[in-house]
């Protein structure tokens, strides 16, 4: 196959994971840090399309949002929806993806490996937005204990994002062998 067309495979394949990505953020329970469905299309996303072009739709994602397209969860997008306290959840999924993505790329063929990837992924994704949501809190002059962003930004989300780990995983064994990256 030619450089040109696995090139355009790619921009397709990352430029309809963008789109996925932005769908399921729509599939949303509005709470503090609303329940979506952006970490299951982060989990899937790299899990069929691996590190690079996986990361790239993130990437894409993101862009969309920060030049004011819709695509975070509630239709919001822009700047703000980014500065704001959630904003570092959203970045914190580039990192997801790369950390879940050199997980597969170790070790491609195991479920176990996969479901570390994305268990250590989702930690740092946590952390980063747990982190940025403090600051943001604090900058209000409305300052969160720790304690109290685990409770809400973390804690609650533990059971649904594994869940969501797994059905990704299901979809990822089932699809991922008609994929063409």
């Amino acid at each position: 196959m030619s450089k040109m067309k696995t090139g355009l495979r790619a921009c397709i394949n990352i430029g309809i994971a963008a789109a996925v990505i932005a769908v399921c953020s729509q599939i949303s329970v509005p709470t503090v840090v609303p329940f979506t469905m952006q970490t299951f299309a982060v989990f899937t996303v790299v899990g069929l399309l691996g590190i690079w072009q996986g990361t790239c739709a993130v990437c894409v994602y993101i862009a969309l949002g920060a030049i004011g397209v819709p695509v975070f969860s509630g239709f919001r997008g822009g700047i703000a929806a980014l500065t704001g306290a959630t904003g570092g959840y959203i970045f914190g999924f580039i990192a997801l993806a790369l950390i879940m993505g050199a997980f597969i790329k170790a070790k491609p063929e195991s479920r176990l490996w996969a479901f570390i990837g994305m268990a250590s992924g989702l930690i740092v994704c946590y952390a980063f937005g747990s982190v940025w949501f403090y600051f943001v809190y604090a900058a209000k002059g409305e300052p969160k204990s720790l304690w109290g962003i685990l409770l809400s930004c973390v804690f609650p989300y533990l059971l649904p994002d594994a869940a969501k780990a797994v059905l990704s995983d299901m979809i990822v064994r089932r699809c991922g062998k008609f994929i063409k990256k």
